[in-house]
């Protein structure tokens, strides 16, 4: 018998032993690790001082590097060097297609929908890259502070769905790691900043990493971190602002879309270290190998920079408004906005993020490590070190959870931006008489119709005792945990019969699916409830005519005479040809009609039926 350790709740069996934890920014460029030592969240570097950790994963025949030296094999040995896979980790490998340019890698066909890229060490996926990454983050963690880690906190963009979530602790797991909890890198970033400022009010933080964008609106509240609403882009970040230099490059050096993958890598080089000396100075010269005709010479100014990268800030700017909208907040009730990230050191977006927000943006704290010191705090809580602390962090689901009822329809169980962790159940029952088993389709997103969302999962409940239409109780509850992952349970009450899933999806919604599907719901509003009103009374009026042709089966011959079942049937008939047509107001009369011609016919059924109940007994014996 397994004996119950008794403790405080949150603290460790020991009050006095402090465990050792660490939170891990997982970034695109750039990972790092940090820790709380004497009360002070400080990020940790490696043995020659630095804090950064380039995430570039080098495979060669018999091991891999990581970082530093692996950085310097991008544009010699770029088959067999990963960079930016956080840009792929939870994708499917047609999702990587819609990534652009910039990824010169080998891609293995395969029938599995999680992508894998060969290389001399063999075909790897973006989860065994990113488990590189945090292999080592953990080993200069744990060489740091002299013991193992109890476990991490580590961060995604919030606006990382189930798929995306999942393939990151999948990654932490093969790192050997206990996740404590994955933490939104805007939410982390406000933990750091909160309790530097102790600033109550509502904050915007402007996440933009080398490969992901997230804006989140959050109301700090003595101590409590809620997040409003969430936006962004899980496809948009410092890449695609190299790519665009890049492609300036390329068209004015005259070098050809299809150059080889060591002349790419290292155009995507120079285009990154032109995009950064633009931050401090107003032009940049280059001087550029060009492929069979020597070098191309030039100058990138900060003018010509700013109109390359415009688009892709208004991008950005977009998400911000969609986000103050989804919160329910004008721009005016925002206090601070906090800038998160090494792209936020752009002179042109501090100014474009400033004149949208009208106040300049905060830009102190250094963006590059305050995400990773934020979660450094959030794992020395969790770790039980301390008990008392009263941060509280409540994150958001980005979009809708439900299921497919009847017709086509979706009944939200979770809507979106509803607080996690979160459990939330609906009763439902069965459409026919004698169901015995009920498939439960699970969909995310925010129109009417399942056709129109995104299908998460499929499992059946089977074992419900048959009765009729409409009786069976059958409870479906939606879990989402801390990290955003998604449980649900179906149970059919009065038998207990159970079934549930867990969506771990093998990949994940693109940029473009998230962004269309929030669009899609405003824009198609009206046609939505159109729609869903045309697929209510069709379901109504399938359930008015299945229980009638029950009826008539069961008892039309001794209850009716042939011509009161004629106008039975013909109003029947009536209502099943109205059914096919998308004209909801005739689907309402036809069934109403049908319901006024059977009320002697409901009636009789209703007499039979007590005088079969009482045959046999005396009056007496039910009073």
């Amino acid at each position: 018998m397994a004996l119950l350790q008794i403790a405080e709740p949150g603290q460790a069996a020991a009050p006095h032993q402090h465990k050792l934890a660490a939170g891990i920014d997982l970034g695109t460029t750039n990972s790092l690790v940090a820790t709380v030592r004497s009360a002070q969240a400080e990020t940790l570097p490696d043995e020659q001082g630095r804090h950064l950790l380039p995430s570039v994963v080098h495979y060669f025949a018999d091991g891999v590097d990581v970082g530093y030296t692996a950085r310097e094999q991008a544009t010699r040995d770029p088959l067999n060097t990963i960079a930016s896979a956080k840009r792929l980790i939870g994708r499917a490998v047609s999702d990587i297609k819609s990534l652009g340019k910039g990824l010169p890698y080998e891609f293995v066909k395969t029938d599995s929908r999680v992508p894998r890229i060969h290389t001399m060490a063999g075909d790897v996926s973006p989860i065994e890259v990113s488990a590189e990454i945090l292999k080592v983050l953990a080993r200069r963690a744990e060489d740091t502070l002299g013991g193992e880690l109890s476990g991490v906190v580590i961060t995604v963009p919030a606006y990382f769905d189930d798929a995306q979530r999942q393939a990151t602790k999948d990654a932490a797991r093969l790192a050997g790691l206990h996740v404590f909890r994955l933490l939104n890198e805007p939410t982390a970033a406000a933990v750091a900043y909160g309790l530097d400022r102790g600033a109550d009010g509502i904050h915007a933080i402007f996440d933009l990493g080398g490969g992901t964008f997230d804006i989140s609106i959050l109301r700090l509240n003595k101590g409590v971190f809620e997040v409003l609403s969430t936006g962004g882009d899980s496809a948009l970040g410092g890449d695609d602002f190299d790519q665009v230099v890049a492609e300036w490059i390329m068209e004015q050096a005259g070098i050809a879309d299809d150059a080889d993958h060591k002349v790419l890598r290292q155009l995507m080089l120079d285009a990154r270290k032109a995009k950064e000396a633009l931050s401090d100075a107003k032009s940049v010269d280059l001087d550029i190998a060009v492929p069979g005709s020597g070098r191309w010479q030039g100058q990138l100014n900060r003018e010509i920079f700013n109109t390359l990268v415009d688009p892709l800030i208004r991008n950005t700017i977009s998400a911000c408004r969609r986000a103050l909208r989804d919160a329910g907040v004008d721009v005016e009730e925002v206090q601070d906005v906090v800038m998160v990230g090494g792209s936020t050191r752009m002179p042109r977006l501090r100014e474009k993020v400033g004149e949208f927000f009208r106040q300049p943006p905060l830009v102190d704290i250094d963006p590059d490590r305050v995400v990773a010191l934020g979660a450094a705090i959030q794992a020395d809580v969790l770790a039980g070190n301390k008990p008392d602390n009263e941060i509280l962090l409540l994150d958001v689901t980005p979009l809708s959870l439900g299921l497919e009822t009847m017709g086509g329809l979706v009944e939200k169980v979770i809507p979106r931006n509803t607080t996690i962790p979160v459990a939330r159940a609906q009763e439902f029952t069965t459409f026919k008489d004698g169901q015995t088993a009920m498939v439960v389709h699970v969909v995310q997103g925010e129109r009417e119709m399942a056709e129109h969302c995104r299908s998460l999962a499929r499992f059946e409940l089977r074992g419900i005792p048959p009765m009729v239409a409409g009786a069976a109780r059958i409870r479906v509850t939606f879990a989402v945990d801390a990290d955003g992952l998604l449980d649900v349970e179906a149970e059919e009450l009065s038998q207990g019969v159970k079934a549930s899933v867990t969506v771990k999806p093998s990949y994940g919604l693109s940029d473009e699916e998230i962004t269309n599907m929030l669009r899609a719901s405003f824009e198609h509003a009206e046609e939505d409830l159109e729609e869903r009103r045309l697929a209510e009374a069709r379901v109504e009026g399938m359930r008015v005519v299945e229980a009638l042709q029950a009826a008539l089966a069961s008892d039309g011959e001794k209850l009716l005479n042939p011509q009161e079942r004629r106008q039975i049937e013909t109003a029947l008939q009536e209502l099943t040809e109205a059914i096919a047509t998308s004209d909801v107001d005739a689907i309402d009369a036809q069934a109403k009609h049908v319901e006024q011609v059977c009320e002697f016919y409901v009636e009789r059924r209703m007499n039979s039926g007590i005088q079969q109940a009482m045959a046999g007994h005396n009056i007496n014996e039910f009073e």
